[in-house]
C-alpha cells in the first residue's frame, strides 16, 4: 500500500475507498449560491449557507426544522455557541456578521466585521467567536457573551476556512501566501505563519486534535498534513479537483475532502500520524464541493445542485448551476 511518510509524496493506493451510500436527498430550493455546511452534534440539524439565508435540515430525518433569513450580503460561515444559544453568521459583500437564536432561529443583532467576511469558527477555550474576512485579510473577534466584538486580527492576503485547535489556538488558511496561520486565541495575536510552499491556495482545513495534525486541501490537487503544534509538514496526498472542505472522522480515523469539480470524495487512511494512505475516491455530484460530518455515525452531508450541461464554468471558477436545485446529500458508510 503506497503512503505517505514525513515529508514525502506517494501516489494514490491501489485500495478503494470504503463504501458509502447516498441514503437521503433533502431539497433546499432557491437560493442558489451556496457556502458552508455545519453539522451541529448537540441538536442533530444540519445548517447550510445560502444566499440569503441558512437554512436548517434535521440530520436524521431530512425534514426543514427552519430558517434563518435577512442576509442579502450573502452567508458564508456559520458557528454555533451552545453556552449562549446563540448562532453566528456572516454577509460576504456587507462586511457584516450576525448572531441569531438557536431555539427560535430569529436574528438578534448585526456586528460589523470587513470586506469579504467568510468562514466563522469558533474556539470552545477563548469562548470568542472569530469571523474571517477572507478578502480584508482581517479577523473580527466577537464575544458572545456581550454578543460584540472585542478585537481585530490583521493578517494580510486573502484568507479561506479556519479551525479551532486543542489548546487554545484558532487555524487559518492563508490562501494568498500559501501558509497556514496558528492564533492564539487567549490574547488574539499571530502566534506563527507556517509556510505551505506546495500548496496552491489552501481553501479545506480540518483537525485531528488528538494526533496533533492539521489536514489542509489545496487548489491543485493536494492534501498537505501539518503538525499542529510546530507548524513541520508532514508530507502530502493526492485529491481531487475543486475542494473546498476537509472533515476528520475520528472513529474510522479517515480524512475525506469533497471535489466539487470532479464530483467526489477523495478518502485518506489515516494509518497513524505520520503515514496517511490515499484509498480513492466516493461519487457524489459534480458541484458537491462542501461537506460536514456526523462524527458518530460517519453520516456525510454535502450541499450541491443540478449542473447546466455543457455550461464552461465561470471567472471565477463557480460551475453553472440550474435555478432552485439545490440539495442536502446524506451518505451513509455501509457497514
Amino acid at each position: 500500500m503506497a503512503m505517505l511518510a514525513m515529508g514525502m509524496t506517494y501516489p494514490c493506493s491501489a485500495q478503494t475507498a470504503p463504501e458509502y451510500r447516498t441514503v437521503k436527498t433533502v431539497a433546499l430550493g432557491a437560493p442558489d449560491r451556496w457556502d458552508y455546511v455545519v453539522f451541529d452534534g448537540g441538536s442533530g440539524r444540519v445548517f447550510i449557507a445560502h444566499g440569503d439565508e441558512l437554512t436548517v435540515v434535521d440530520g436524521d430525518s431530512g425534514a426543514i426544522a427552519g430558517h434563518v433569513k435577512g442576509f442579502p450580503g450573502i452567508t458564508h460561515g456559520i458557528a454555533l455557541v451552545k453556552d449562549s444559544n446563540r448562532g453566528y453568521t456572516d454577509e460576504g459583500e456587507a462586511g457584516k456578521a450576525a448572531s441569531f437564536n438557536l431555539k427560535t432561529l430569529a436574528v438578534e443583532k448585526h456586528i460589523q466585521a470587513a470586506e469579504g467576511a467568510d468562514a466563522i469558527a469558533f474556539d470552545p477555550v477563548s469562548n470568542h467567536v472569530f469571523i474571517i474576512n477572507g478578502d480584508a485579510g482581517t479577523i473580527t473577534v466577537i464575544d458572545p457573551k456581550a454578543d460584540a466584538a472585542v478585537a481585530t486580527i490583521t493578517v494580510g492576503g486573502k484568507l479561506e476556512y479556519g479551525v479551532p485547535g486543542e489548546n487554545g489556538k484558532l487555524f487559518v488558511n492563508g490562501a494568498a501566501k500559501r501558509e497556514v496561520l496558528s492564533i492564539d486565541t487567549s490574547n488574539n495575536s499571530i502566534a506563527a505563519h507556517w509556510p505551505v510552499p506546495a500548496c496552491e491556495s489552501p481553501h479545506g482545513l480540518a483537525i485531528d486534535a488528538g494526533s496533533h495534525r492539521l489536514f489542509v486541501s489545496c487548489l491543485n490537487q493536494l492534501l498537505t498534513v501539518l503538525d499542529s503544534q510546530s507548524g513541520h509538514i508532514i508530507g502530502t496526498v493526492p485529491i481531487g479537483s475543486g475542494s473546498d472542505a476537509v472533515v476528520f472522522d475520528p472513529k474510522r480515523k479517515l480524512i475525506f475532502s469533497s471535489n466539487g469539480k470532479d464530483g467526489n470524495i477523495s478518502v485518506i487512511d489515516a494509518k497513524d500520524p505520520n503515514h496517511y494512505a490515499s484509498l480513492g475516491s466516493i461519487k457524489t455530484a459534480i458541484s458537491a464541493r462542501t461537506m460536514s460530518i456526523n462524527p458518530t455515525t460517519g453520516r456525510l452531508y454535502l450541499a450541491s445542485a443540478d449542473i447546466v450541461p455543457n455550461a464552461p464554468s465561470a471567472k471565477n471558477g463557480r460551475i453553472p448551476t440550474i435555478p432552485g436545485s439545490l440539495k442536502l446529500l446524506f451518505l451513509d458508510p455501509v457497514k
